[in-house]
């Protein structure tokens, strides 16, 4: 059973930062992938970043350029870097990790873009 717990949520202006922290109740070590999902109202969750374990990142086009995932296995902890927001960035984030075929999920954290 993994846990995890986002944070770094809140409300910025557009043109702001943000970083999102996800910590993992294992070790990360060998979880097969983490990411960062979002979910706008009315919307569907789609996937903003996830980093595997050998490193591979993928980004959604809409944030290329713009957001950063990194891993600290030492922390049990993803991070997500989202520089230059906009208000079409407003959504519930949510942390992922998959495992032996396993999908766990965090209960999100609120990121409010003002424009």
């Amino acid at each position: 059973q993994v846990q995890l717990v986002e944070s770094g949520g809140g409300l910025v202006q557009a043109g702001g930062s943000l970083r999102l922290s996800c910590a993992a109740s294992v070790s990360i070590v060998n979880i097969n992938a983490m990411g960062w999902y979002r979910q706008a109202p009315g919307k569907q969750r789609e996937l903003v970043a996830a980093i595997t374990d050998d490193g591979t990142i993928n980004y959604q086009n809409s944030v290329k350029g713009r957001a950063t995932i990194s891993r600290d296995n030492a922390e049990n902890t993803v991070y997500l870097q989202m520089n230059s927001l906009k208000p079409e960035d407003t959504a519930v984030y949510y942390c992922n990790a998959v495992t032996n075929g396993v999908a766990y999920w965090g209960k999100g954290t609120l990121v409010t873009v003002s424009s």
